[in-house]
């Protein structure tokens, strides 16, 4: 092109581009500089309104899939509920008459619980802390370490049958009532006296099934195995369990059975393949009256085949009273054995009282101390005093 038309094409050039240029400086070039961010992926969805629904809900698996979807598959289900906890422990141990250090540890749980349709619902426990000092507290310790400590999948049958199967320390005894309305601090107590026929022996595999007979009536069934050596097989160890509950207004009575395969802290069958049989009652009362607390029962049997005859036969009782709408918390007080007592030796008590106080929506403060006691000569009771503060959210 010559040089005399280019020089006549420059005016129409810069006419074209002017309003283009002052729509630019018009423009919040603060706004514009955001953009320039490292590694922004930008998409053919990039520039789409965002929906209104809330993106924690958009997954929707197992729903009807036809309404758009703004957000990618795996965000949070419609479905899915986290409940996450954490307890913080501050206090001391006094065992064989010598204190220990004044600790402060604490434990951390997340259970999500999906629940796939009306009668479906799949749950996952997780669990961390380091409370190995703390004796006998019911709390997690293995070495702040999240793990799984148990999952389970639930079908519900019609109005009358559930069934569940787990894994990862899943106790046997989940659909089981407990018959108990006292809530217990530690591990001794915790359990309201029932400690062998409610089948938690962490031997990994789990499932049973609960049947509704109606009335407030129910049979449960419970199976827990060593996973490892095929379950229900000679070589693995097995543990089976039954019970029969009814649950009132405000009573129940639950009893029990197991027979469980003797075996180590490792879950190996042992040498002798002996098998330990229980059989228990629990029972609660909770009246309707101000000011007036629930009564918590429990007594269990046991039978170890391999045993000694004088060491073959054992029983466990609590008692624990709760009086709830004290103050803005609950006082509670319990008793029982320290560990299941053989027919012929010395008996060895536990006792525990713990006030829980509900500071805040989430938040509850509890004291609490512990006194187990021993019969042998020239070694001290073991005492332990704690405060307990547990977040929930």
């Amino acid at each position: 092109m010559k040089l005399f038309q280019k020089l006549l094409l420059t005016p129409a050039v810069l006419g074209f581009f002017a309003p283009i240029a002052a729509s630019a400086s018009e423009a919040n070039l603060k706004d514009v500089s955001s953009y320039s961010q490292v590694d922004v992926e930008v998409t053919q969805d990039t520039f789409k309104p965002l929906s209104s629904k809330n993106p924690l809900l958009a997954g929707g698996e197992g729903l009807n899939q036809s309404q758009s979807n703004d957000f990618d598959g795996d965000t949070f289900s419609a479905t899915t509920v986290a409940d996450f906890s954490t307890n913080f422990y501050f206090g001391s141990l006094d065992k064989d008459g010598t204190a220990s250090a004044t600790n402060f540890v604490f434990d951390y749980g997340v259970v999500l619980t999906s629940n796939i349709s009306e009668n479906d619902s799949l749950a996952v426990e997780l669990e961390a802390g380091n409370a190995a000092v703390l004796g006998d507290i019911d709390a997690t310790s293995n070495s702040n370490v999240l793990e799984i400590s148990g999952i389970s999948y639930t079908k519900q049958f019609g109005d009358k049958l559930t069934f569940f199967v787990g894994h990862g320390g899943q106790a046997g005894s989940t659909l089981y009532n407990s018959a108990c309305a006292y809530g217990g601090q530690t591990d001794v107590l915790d359990d309201c006296g029932i400690r062998v026929t409610n089948l938690d022996e962490g031997l990994g595999t789990a499932f049973g099934a609960s049947l509704d007979l109606g009335s407030g009536f129910s049979a449960t069934f419970g199976y827990e195995g060593q996973n490892s050596k095929g379950i229900a097989t000679k070589e693995s160890t097995d543990a089976f369990g039954g019970q029969l509950a009814y649950a009132g207004d405000n009573f129940g009575i639950a009893l029990g059975v197991s027979s469980i395969e003797n075996h180590n802290d490792s879950n190996t069958i042992d040498a002798d393949r002996g098998v330990t049989t229980s059989s228990s009652v629990s029972a609660f009362y909770q009246p309707d009256l101000e000011r007036f607390p629930s009564i918590s029962v429990g007594m269990e049997s046991t039978h170890d085949d391999s045993a000694a005859a004088s060491e073959d036969e054992t029983t466990n009782y609590f008692v624990g009273i709760q009086f709830d709408g004290i103050g803005q918390g609950s006082l509670g007080a319990a008793f029982g054995s320290k560990a299941p007592e053989p027919e012929n030796g010395d008996a060895e008590k536990m006792y525990e009282v713990f006030y829980a106080y509900n500071y805040a929506d989430g938040i509850t403060i509890t004291p609490l101390m512990y006194v187990k006691e021993n019969a042998a000569a020239n070694v001290n009771d073991e005492t332990g005093i704690y405060l307990k503060t547990s977040f929930n959210f």
